[in-house]
């Protein structure tokens, strides 16, 4: 009988390699475990890991040949939204394939043939932003960007609701993702009277913007920084005062003790140990729930035929997982997760408030977008 094939494209090299690694240890991991349980529908589900290396166009050709050449039966990977992108051409537009993207992201990804595994605006700055203003007092915002999709529309996002709780965006500017000279920026960041700094700025340039940022006294002085995909493994990149205080909200922490999560984490640091960490920001949990519900879905199919599988996935749901259980809002192709706000104290994130299981209000996917 054939094997069961997955695709991962993991950036293994490249400014996101930190990532791309503990993705494909994550991945690695799971299969293991599901091939331990005895596979799927009794066959061996074989993994096929390839390099995206931070690099779209690499991801793309990576996306056509696990479709086109192994056949695989599901592709999983990326991180960035323009990686999502680049996949979704060769794998789902051309090569009809189930595609899990399992990071968080600016939402509104709507295809019959993709499942996001990871967190959305809904999740992530609705209930995010206005706790923190209510806690800190936090009214001026400025937001230093990286010149991509992702952080365009998720501050489209944090202006509506910062405006909506009373406060003002003072200054937005996008950069290219490999600048890292960030000096006129942060002069403009404490010229504004800027009180909160929502970061969407990536690797490369984030390690640079923070210690200029952190030079120039903004949080010493009692400014706040927020940065929303920033992880474990994001902080493993800059010295931890140049990020004492950084608030970030996630579907998943280390600091969550809930016994199953203590459990995968020592399981995973066990099988890997090093600065690859099982993180939430990184796409790992994504990736865990996302594996874990598709796998849940092929049995409940009881086949491989893709419009059975989708069809279970819809409304695919798992008891355990990464900071609690997780399941497919039926339609949206999104899930519902326990979301939580932390700090960064000493190196570390300190879980500062649990928000619960949070909807992530995606439109249905088979709903058309409205123009007008």
């Amino acid at each position: 009988m054939a094997q069961i094939k997955i695709g991962q494209i993991a950036d293994l090299t490249g400014p996101l390699s930190f990532v791309g690694v503990a993705n494909a240890n994550v991945a690695t991991m799971v299969v293991g475990d599901i091939n331990a349980e005895g596979g799927l529908l009794g066959r061996h589900v074989e993994l096929i890991i390839e390099d995206g290396a931070t690099d779209d166009s690499v991801a793309a050709a990576k996306a056509r040949k696990l479709v086109d050449d192994d056949g695989v039966d599901l592709v999983v990977g990326g991180i960035y939204s323009s990686t999502r992108q680049a996949i979704k051409g060769p794998a789902v537009v051309e090569g009809k394939t189930l595609y899990i993207y399992p990071e968080q992201y600016e939402g509104q990804e709507s295809d019959p043939l993709i499942f996001c595994t990871g967190p959305g605006p809904a999740q992530q700055v609705d209930p995010f932003i206005p706790w923190l203003m209510r806690k800190t007092g936090a009214k001026r915002f400025y937001l230093p960007s990286a010149d991509y999709i992702w952080p365009h529309v998720l501050n489209a996002r944090v202006r509506e609701v910062v405006t909506a709780n009373g406060g003002t965006i003072v200054g937005e500017e996008y950069h290219p993702l490999d600048h890292t000279d960030y000096a006129e920026t942060v002069e403009r960041i404490t010229s504004s009277g800027a009180d909160a700094v929502f970061n969407t700025i990536v690797p490369p340039g984030v390690t640079p913007f923070f210690e200029q940022l952190h030079e120039s006294g903004f949080t010493a002085g009692g400014g706040q920084l927020i940065c929303t995909y920033f992880d474990e493994n994001f902080l493993n990149m800059v010295p931890a005062a140049h990020v004492e205080g950084l608030y970030g909200c996630l579907d998943y922490y280390q600091d969550i003790d809930d016994p199953f999560s203590e459990k995968l984490l020592a399981a995973y640091d066990a099988l890997h140990p090093g600065n690859a960490k099982f993180t939430g920001g990184s796409a790992c949990s994504g990736l865990y729930r996302g594996l874990r519900l598709w796998a849940a879905a092929v049995n409940e199919a009881g086949s491989l035929a893709q419009d059975d599988v989708i069809a279970a996935l819809d409304h695919a749901e798992i008891a355990e997982g990464p900071g609690g259980p997780a399941a497919m809002v039926p339609g949206q192709h999104h899930c519902r997760l326990n979301m939580y706000i932390a700090q960064a104290h000493d190196g570390r994130f300190e879980v500062v408030e649990r928000l619960g299981a949070v909807d992530p209000q995606e439109r249905n996917v088979d709903t058309p977008v409205l123009t007008g």
